[in-house]
């Protein structure tokens, strides 16, 4: 990972199918205040395990990175992204957000046998 990877905030609406390992969808809000679904596995967005009984909506977070950076008319942050490998439920896989949506990205997660 890098500064230019990073993790943006969603919300893990509901549970949608129950392959493995579990299926959700998720939305958030770009800078100009349009909703955007995303369907994913629940490990593109959360650590914890998931399915159909879990409560919702809940947070999550999904990996993308940062293209540019910006301002709008009030000075506050706007932040280019691309969510490599995902796209939204209408094909789109880059997005202006504001920059306060963005979190550090997650560390991977590594398996160790000893």
């Amino acid at each position: 990972m890098n500064e230019h990877t990073k993790n943006l905030a969603v919300r893990i609406v509901r549970f949608v199918d129950d392959g493995f390992p579990g299926w959700v969808e998720c939305q958030f809000v770009d800078a100009a205040g349009r909703v955007h679904t995303i369907v994913d596995k629940y490990p593109t967005f959360t650590e914890e395990m998931l399915d159909a009984q879990s409560q919702y909506p809940r947070s999550g977070e999904v990996q993308c990175e940062i293209l540019n950076r910006s301002q709008d008319a009030r000075g506050g942050g706007l932040v280019r992204i691309r969510m490599p490998g995902i796209e939204s439920t209408e094909g789109l896989s880059e997005f202006v957000v504001p920059s306060t949506q963005l979190l550090p990205a997650r560390p991977q997660t590594e398996h160790h046998t000893e």
